[in-house]
């Protein structure tokens, strides 16, 4: 049976790896991606859907499908405060997920972050940690939460703080704290889609920590 995968998120780091290599898998048919700005992308197996997040309502049909993926973010830089990064971050996920739910779509797959945790005094750790609560509550038949570290790839903009960081934990973990190595784009795309080709029990909740997304896609 092939499948029907909606992608938010599809322009940034992930959701751009993750867009390719599901128009290259043979199980997926139709892809929706719900996204402010174009892809830029062609292909016959792309439906491509400009939205308004703020007025996600108006595009609960286009949410119809096996599954949703989630890896929409951005930094507080770039949103340019932190009322207005917790509505991408949080707000817009939830939202999306809350209609997934509603429109009876079986398995949410949501990119988190290493650290998250609701009651965290760290600001985008807390708010990640609300969005993997919050999500959990949805009438979904699985999902699966990743946390993955700092995140490896060719990026589309120049963040420097962000590079200087995954220079550092590049060398750092090469030698020790191994288990917080950077996580690979391509790496955590493939474990993303493994878990929605192979969900566990109805009603489950599978959370993947950092060093367990590796390994998934070794099983």
């Amino acid at each position: 049976m092939q499948l029907k995968a909606i992608v938010i998120g599809a322009t940034g780091l992930i959701g751009t790896e993750l867009l390719k290599q599901l128009l290259d898998h043979p199980k997926f048919k139709i892809v929706t991606v719900l996204t402010r700005r174009s892809t830029g992308v062609k292909h016959q197996k792309l439906n491509e859907v400009l939205i308004d997040f703020d007025e996600i309502e108006m595009y609960s049909d286009q949410i119809q499908g096996d599954v949703l993926f989630s890896t929409l973010g951005t930094t507080l830089k770039k949103a340019g405060s932190k009322t207005a990064q917790y509505k991408i971050d949080f707000t817009y996920q939830y939202e999306v997920a809350k209609i997934a739910a509603a429109n009876n779509i079986p398995n949410y797959v949501l990119v988190s972050s290493m650290g998250a945790n609701s009651k965290a005094k760290v600001f985008y750790s807390k708010m990640k940690g609300e969005l993997d609560d919050a999500v959990q509550d949805l009438n979904f038949k699985n999902i699966t939460i990743f946390r993955p570290s700092i995140l490896d790839g060719a990026r589309g903009e120049q963040r420097n703080a962000e590079q200087i960081s995954l220079k550092l934990m590049r060398f750092l973990t090469k030698y020790i704290m191994k288990k917080y190595k950077p996580t690979k784009d391509s790496i955590l795309a493939e474990a993303m889609i493994h878990v929605s080709l192979a969900p566990n029990q109805e009603n489950t909740t599978q959370i993947y920590e950092l060093d367990e997304i590796d390994r998934l896609i070794q099983q």
